[in-house]
């Protein structure tokens, strides 16, 4: 799920692979605003055919976030 979700987000935001690990922060690190974060997140629910409420993206900052979510929605 880790590199899968790494993967996504790198192809997203056109980031060296390297440069994202699970303690990335997409804000701090990455530099996303929150349009960006915002379609991010439409790419994951594209992804792995789950929905993200809004209240439950506001809490994504980090790549382990996202994993964590997404586990529990497996």
């Amino acid at each position: 799920m880790e590199e899968k979700v790494i993967k996504l987000i790198s192809d997203a935001t056109k980031v060296d692979i390297a440069k994202i690990s699970t303690e990335t922060s997409f804000v701090d690190d990455l530099n996303l605003d929150s349009l960006d974060i915002v379609e991010l997140m439409m790419k994951m629910e594209d992804e792995f055919g789950i929905e993200i409420p809004e209240e439950d993206a506001e809490g994504l900052k980090k790549v382990n976030d996202v994993v964590k979510y997404l586990e529990t929605k497996q």
